[in-house]
């Protein structure tokens, strides 16, 4: 309890702190646009790229720290993004996953390396913020999986989370905020017994970010998610609401890379009354991006 609120306290001194240094900035930082496309962790902007844009991506993610035992889980994912037309942007992934899961309650102890599935990521952008008060892209991420993500177990899943981003400058080319809205239908078959089952996820997420050098961003991420039985919102599962630092670095003319952490300040299960929800979400998640134009 006391690390939650001391992680909380600090999220707060974090933002507080971009924000009084994006409003120190001198103009000369402002020579350009900011894109939304790439500069945020767990969340996504508006921004899709330009026409005859291609971009290999690696992203690493991990979950950490169940409801007790040792729990440590990397997923790798290996990217191809591709921009065919204006506003629109298509992702083809493949995706490899690391489990570490020892006395975790409701958990069989596993440590294997495996290949986990392939996922396609559609977007398009319905408003620029150019032309508009604010941008608004909507994405569909489909992935279909052999390993589950969390237990680790031989499955059949099948899922798409459907994403609505908006985004509008707080300063002009200085600070950006982003909203986003998601749901997550899942369909999944356990390869060893043949049982079937189906539950959703729904959130709502908030970033701010704010150029502190021309080629550096730095911001936050406050992510909601609700979990269900059923695709259908049937049952409530738990909820959790997470918090972290993010980083953003132009490496190269062609090259980036994007930090994030966050670590879960609140949570609770159904029909628990802990503080946190270590049964459906994890302590600790992070991820790592490096992105390179081609």
């Amino acid at each position: 309890m006391a690390l939650g609120i001391k992680m909380r306290r600090q999220a707060k001194q974090l933002c507080a702190a971009v924000i009084g240094t994006s409003a120190l900035l001198p103009l000369a930082v402002q020579a350009e646009d900011i894109d939304t496309e790439h500069i945020f962790g767990f969340m996504i902007g508006s921004d899709v790229g330009d026409p005859g844009e291609r971009e290999f991506q690696s992203q690493t993610t991990g979950h950490f720290a169940k409801n007790g035992g040792t729990y440590r889980a990397l997923n790798q994912e290996l990217e191809l993004e591709l921009v065919p037309v204006p506003n629109f942007r298509a992702e083809l992934a493949t995706t490899f996953m690391a489990h570490d899961i020892n006395g975790v309650p409701g958990f069989d102890d596993r440590r294997q390396l495996s290949w986990q599935g392939v996922a396609l990521d559609l977007r398009y952008r319905f408003l620029a913020r150019e032309s508009g008060p604010f941008g608004m892209t909507v994405a569909m991420e489909t992935h279909a999986d052999r390993v589950d993500e969390t237990t680790a177990a031989v499955v059949r899943s099948y899922g798409t989370e459907f994403t609505v981003a908006f985004d509008r400058e707080v300063i002009p080319n200085v600070a950006i905020a982003a909203f986003n809205l998601s749901y997550e239908p899942e369909w999944t078959r356990l390869a060893l017994t043949g049982a079937a089952e189906q539950d959703a996820t729904i959130g709502a997420a908030f970033g701010l970010m704010a150029r502190v050098r021309p080629d550096i961003l730095l911001g936050g991420e406050v992510r909601y998610f609700r979990k269900y039985d059923g695709i259908g919102l049937d049952a409530f599962a738990g909820q959790a609401l997470f918090v972290g630092p993010t980083a953003y670095f132009q490496l190269s003319e062609r090259s980036r890379l994007t930090a994030t952490w966050s670590v879960q300040a609140w949570g609770k299960q159904a029909g628990s009354n802990a503080a946190l929800d270590l049964v459906n979400f994890e302590r600790h998640q992070a991820r790592l991006v490096f992105g390179v134009n081609f």
